[in-house]
């Protein structure tokens, strides 16, 4: 049994997919994810990736359980803002990875930042405060 006094209340998105193997594959790719938990059940898989300690879930699209991809809705509810050390060189890398750009990284609103979608219609804005 967990003790309470050690849990850490946290929120971490969990993003629906199609064909869930390649996207862990393009997490990895594209922003250095590693996994921390994974989960293959034939053709499906539950997965839990960390980006430098920042922790999201993704698995296979289940539209018999309300899951249901940004392919399958044609866009998405949410958009993810991955901060990092060096924005310009994580978008890059998702670019390289297959990512496509939706606006390049700029300086806005005291940010730097860029947006990205992945190959499977999640919008991640890639950037870091500049104050």
């Amino acid at each position: 049994m967990t003790d309470r006094a050690t849990v850490h209340t946290t929120i971490a998105p969990w993003l629906s997919v199609r064909d869930g193997a390649r996207a862990v594959d393009f997490y990895k790719s594209a922003f250095g994810a590693t996994e921390v938990f994974r989960m293959d059940a034939g053709d499906s898989v539950v997965a839990r990736l960390s980006v430098e300690g920042a922790e999201f879930w993704l698995s296979d699209e289940s539209p018999e359980h309300g899951n249901f991809s940004p392919q399958s809705l044609n866009g998405s509810t949410v958009r993810i803002i991955l901060t990092v050390a060096d924005p310009d060189a994580v978008f890059a890398r998702a670019l390289a990875a297959g990512a496509s750009q939706v606006y390049p990284v700029t300086e806005e609103h005291d940010w730097r930042l860029g947006r990205v979608v992945d190959p499977f219609g999640h919008h991640w804005e890639i950037g870091r405060p500049l104050a």
